[in-house]
């Protein structure tokens, strides 16, 4: 990777990480719009998921409803959604070369 590009995806991963760390502390407490207008229209109740997520409702469950919480787990999610695109992109380019040499 070129020295330009890598200081371009550097660049997006801290601005990602600084708007995860401030978005707890700036949204809203309300549910969203489509959430409360489905519980008003369809009457839907709240039920069991399928399977546990690691961080709940963006939350660390140790940390309870602190919007430090939400900011360590947005964190979280945002360098382990990086590292599976720079896996992704790896991968792509290793197919790549090696489709390239045949």
């Amino acid at each position: 990777m070129k020295a330009k590009d890598k200081k371009f995806v550097i660049g997006g991963l801290i601005i990602a990480i600084i708007i995860a760390i401030l978005a707890p502390f700036l949204a809203s407490s309300d549910p969203d719009g489509l959430e409360s207008a489905a519980e008003k229209i369809l009457l839907i109740e709240e039920t069991e998921p399928m399977f546990e997520a690691p961080l709940p409702d963006y939350l660390v469950p140790a940390l309870g409803e602190s919007p430090l919480g939400g900011a360590i787990s947005i964190v979280i999610g945002t360098i382990i959604a990086f590292l599976a695109m720079v896996g992704l992109a790896t991968t792509a380019r290793w197919f790549k070369s090696n489709s390239d040499d045949s």
